[in-house]
């Protein structure tokens, strides 16, 4: 399993050497964020050919912040349209597991993924975001794969 993944992430740098100019701002939803448990409001910050992305998920045992800068690279061998991004950021929560049982996570976040803009104000994409929390005691965490509808202005 290790030499895919290595194997995954050297292909993706030898790919590397397209560029693209992010011009719009986005802001949408991403589905399954939150470790599956329900969805963010995530928006998307310009920052020359790369950007931020900031996603804030709640649900009834707490929130979840996270902030990731993506370096974002076009597919031209797909479509006008389609490009892939990876990232890393940090994430911050806090869950209240019972009425006795509460806790406040910190970590350092990864993410990749693929995404599609249409020639109308519309984006989707889909990304995988694994994290290493390091309060509490250290842990990890494997966000799952998430969709995401993005409006662009």
């Amino acid at each position: 399993m290790k030499k895919i993944i290595v194997s995954f992430f050297l292909l993706i740098g030898f790919i590397a050497v397209l560029s693209a100019q992010i011009d719009k701002k986005a802001i949408g939803l991403r589905f399954g964020g939150l470790n599956g448990n329900g969805a963010e409001v995530s928006y998307q910050q310009p920052m020359g050919a790369n950007r931020a992305e900031l996603d804030l998920g709640l649900h009834s045992g707490g929130f979840g912040l996270s902030g990731i800068y993506q370096w974002v690279k076009p597919l031209p061998q797909l479509s006008e349209g389609f490009y892939w991004y990876y990232g890393v950021g940090a994430g911050l929560g806090f869950y209240n597991f019972s009425k006795t049982t509460t806790s406040f996570n910190l970590g350092i976040l990864g993410q990749i993924g693929a995404e599609y803009d249409f020639e109308f104000p519309l984006q989707i994409s889909v990304d995988y975001r694994p994290g290493l929390y390091f309060i509490p005691p250290v842990s990890p965490s494997y966000d799952g794969i998430c969709l995401a509808v993005r409006y662009k202005f």
